[in-house]
């Protein structure tokens, strides 16, 4: 457990439990920062700092407000929402009206901590191939949680504007690491390898899987969001976060089934019809990241694959995602 130090800015994190949230809590309590993690439901496994059970889809504005008010909160970080094992419907509360909601709660402040919104390289929707986003670059989501996140970052640009919001939103590429998601690819992928290695051996159906994404390793994305908190100057309201490159998923499938150390039976299943690399390329600009917050990208991806099959082993499978 650290020592708080008065001169960090106490940070609320919304969505503690999640695996970004998670994450991020305890990097702040390891550099002394005063912690408030909020989440739904009370974890079954401990957090660091203070605890409080909120729920922004139905709870109050105004009860949040006063929570953020008592806890004399510098910097909220929305690390909540998500895509993963949500339907459509249940996307919407989940990634666009707690947002709203959260707006809501910081206008209704005196002084309102400032906003550190959880972003998604899904906003920008697919690119053609070999082209390079920046910040400036159209976003034309092409999915519903790109759609939703898009629209989140909309709104806080407009409050931005139109009221003076602190605030940032920062677009995260795919992150990869310990207590990696369930239902993502590779959350599912390590699932099986852990079921093979208890078995002797995995069976694996696999797609081309010709996608190449922003991947970034999970604590190299904390990292750039602490940097967020506080940086040492004006910065834009939207930052990329990623690698700047496009990797396939495939070489991600193939680290993580050589970082097991699980014999592996690999059978190729054709892929669904649209499918293809000239639908599914993602690679960002991050130059304005390094710029406005002194940040890049430190970690491999083979590093970031090996902590998920660290946390995701046989010996871990009831660990909280």
């Amino acid at each position: 457990m650290s020592v708080t130090r008065p001169s960090l800015p106490r940070v609320a994190v919304l969505g503690a439990t999640g695996f970004i949230g998670r994450a991020l809590c305890a990097t702040l309590d390891e550099r002394g920062h005063g912690l408030l993690a909020i989440a739904r439901k009370t974890p079954s496994s401990a957090l660091p700092g203070e605890f409080a059970a909120f729920d922004l889809t139905v709870d109050p504005p105004a009860a949040l407000a006063e929570l953020l008010a008592e806890q004399r909160i510098d910097v909220v970080v929305n690390a909540a929402g998500g895509m993963w094992g949500l339907t459509d419907e249940q996307m919407v509360p989940a990634n666009l009206g707690m947002v709203t909601r959260l707006l809501e709660t910081l206008e209704l402040m005196a002084q309102p901590p400032r906003l550190v919104q959880i972003g998604s390289v899904h906003e920008y929707g697919t690119f053609p191939i070999g082209v390079t986003y920046t910040e400036d670059s159209p976003a034309r989501p092409s999915t519903a949680y790109g759609q939703l996140k898009l629209q989140a970052t909309e709104l806080i640009a407009d409050t931005i504007r139109a009221k003076g919001l602190d605030a940032i939103v920062l677009r995260l590429g795919n992150v990869i690491g310990a207590g990696q998601p369930a239902h993502s690819l590779l959350g599912v992928m390590a699932g099986k390898l852990a079921e093979g290695q208890a078995a002797g051996g995995a069976e694996l159906s696999l797609m081309p899987l010709t996608a190449q994404r922003e991947f970034l390793h999970l604590q190299d994305g904390i990292d750039a969001i602490v940097a967020a908190l506080t940086p040492a100057g004006p910065c834009p309201p939207v930052l990329n976060l990623g690698l700047g490159r496009a990797t396939s998923a495939r070489e991600l499938v193939e680290l993580l089934i050589e970082e097991s150390g699980v014999p592996t039976r690999i059978t190729e299943v054709p892929a669904p019809d649209g499918a293809g690399p000239e639908t599914e390329w993602h690679q960002l600009d991050i130059s304005a990241t390094e710029r406005a917050l002194g940040w890049k990208p430190v970690r491999s991806l083979r590093d970031a694959v090996a902590e998920l099959w660290q946390a995701a082993g046989p010996v871990n499978v009831s660990q909280e995602a």
